[in-house]
């Protein structure tokens, strides 16, 4: 999803990044905003939205807090940020 911006309002958006595994699809979606050095950032990096859950070595479902932040290193390992430039860019 785009917003685009006008004035002063920044563009923003939701991305979605989704995959397939052997255990079935996944997927994580945030949103961003585009700042006024024309990088764009997470909005919040807590309020990430996914299906994936996380288990310890034990299998136990590790905690939100904990899967905040493992969801938080996937998302900083995906080129989003490029790949939302090219849509700014274009639209």
């Amino acid at each position: 999803m785009l917003v685009a911006g006008y004035g002063a309002q920044p563009s923003m958006g939701q991305t979605l990044w989704c995959g397939h595994s052997d255990e079935g699809e996944a997927g994580v979606a945030w949103d961003w905003v585009q700042l006024p050095i024309g990088m764009v950032a997470m909005v919040d990096p807590m309020a990430l939205v996914s299906n994936l859950q996380f288990v310890n070595r034990e299998g136990q479902v590790l905690a939100p807090m904990e899967s905040v932040r493992r969801l938080n290193e996937i998302v900083h390992g995906l080129p989003w940020q490029s790949e939302v430039q090219r849509v700014l860019q274009a639209a």
